[in-house]
């Protein structure tokens, strides 16, 4: 007969000895939030790859043919599109994303991605490629010679060779309109909906800034007043003072579980209720003192999941016990928590 395993959880402290950081630390605003408006835009565009060697796309490719011949021709060569061969051509299309207050003249990142059946696109150059916007017109001018993302030691035959980047390789051409200055209120938008959090954010807001500054929409959104002797010229002032402000966010209780890894990832406030577990061979107690005798496993009052799924790693329990017992508490109600499994 087997000896059944007790562990007994002392609960003096909430999280301490969880195997992960026990305080709550306090972000900056500019993490937590955006203001309205204020994003990336991105681009699209249709390119040519050349230089392959041998690798680019095969005859039957026709778009790749046409691409090139009208290239050709609008450089005074006339040729017939059926004549062209491709194999060290590719066609691809070209993404990049502009960010915001971008001007004329600055360098941004692409992205060359193969749309034929090129094999590679190693040692290609891209040629002049606009870049279009949703809209239709051209923000920026790519080319250049394409880099793959090779791992040290990895091969071609095991990196995907299809897709390439170039550093630096468009060109803004026009820039996209945002006029701060002269705007009497903002739009700031939480990244993660929270009420409890978007009323910290303001009450912070307005103990630094001024009172009625800030005010609450809704879990993702801040009304922002701009005081009248900032939003004639110095709004982007006024976001910089908001943005390095510090806020403690509040966060749902979550429990996940990735059942193909045993990996099990909870926050601070998960909390479990009165219930009562047998498992196996196992027995666990945790109470508010120490118990004297052994019991079937019982967690009264606001026990932590963390000292939980701490002692019972420490027993040696399997990944796949532990999951079992923890949606074996949630069936029963007992834990605080959204338990979600991926």
């Amino acid at each position: 007969m087997s000896m059944k395993r007790v562990f007994h959880v002392m609960l003096f402290i909430i999280l301490a000895g969880c195997g992960f950081l026990s305080d709550v630390h306090a972000a900056r605003i500019k993490d937590l939030a955006a203001i309205k408006g204020i994003r990336e835009n991105q681009l699209i565009g249709y390119g040519l790859v050349v230089g392959l060697n041998g690798t680019g796309d095969k005859e039957g490719v026709g778009f790749t043919k046409q691409a090139l011949a009208n290239m050709m021709e609008k450089m005074n060569v006339f040729v017939d599109s059926s004549q062209l061969k491709v194999k060290n051509v590719a066609a691809v299309m070209v993404t990049a994303n502009i960010p915001p207050f971008a001007r004329i003249g600055d360098k941004i990142d692409v992205t060359a991605s193969s749309l034929g059946d090129a094999k590679s696109l190693k040692g290609g150059t891209l040629l002049v490629t606009p870049l279009k916007g949703v809209n239709g017109e051209v923000y920026a001018i790519a080319q250049g010679p394409v880099t793959l993302a090779i791992p040290s030691g990895a091969g071609d035959r095991n990196s995907h060779l299809q897709v390439a980047q170039i550093t630096n390789g468009a060109s803004v051409e026009q820039e996209i309109p945002f006029k701060l200055d002269g705007k009497k209120t903002l739009t700031l938008s939480l990244f993660q909906p929270d009420f409890t959090t978007a009323g910290r954010m303001a009450d912070t807001i307005n103990a630094s800034i001024g009172e009625g500054v800030a005010n609450v929409i809704d879990a993702g959104t801040l009304n922002l007043d701009v005081p009248e002797k900032m939003w004639q010229k110095n709004v982007a002032e006024f976001i910089a003072d908001i943005e390095t402000l510090t806020v403690v966010p509040d966060t749902v209780a979550k429990v996940i579980i990735n059942e193909k890894t045993g990996t099990v990832v909870f926050g601070s406030d998960v909390t479990i209720s009165n219930v009562a577990i047998a498992h196996g061979d196992l027995s666990v107690s945790i109470t508010g003192a120490p118990e004297k005798k052994e019991s079937v496993m019982d967690l009264p009052g606001t026990s932590t999941i963390g000292e939980l799924v701490r002692g019972l790693n420490s027993l040696g329990v399997k990944p796949r016990d532990l999951i079992s017992i923890l949606q074996s508490i949630k069936a029963a109600g007992a834990l605080q928590a959204e338990l979600i499994i991926i």
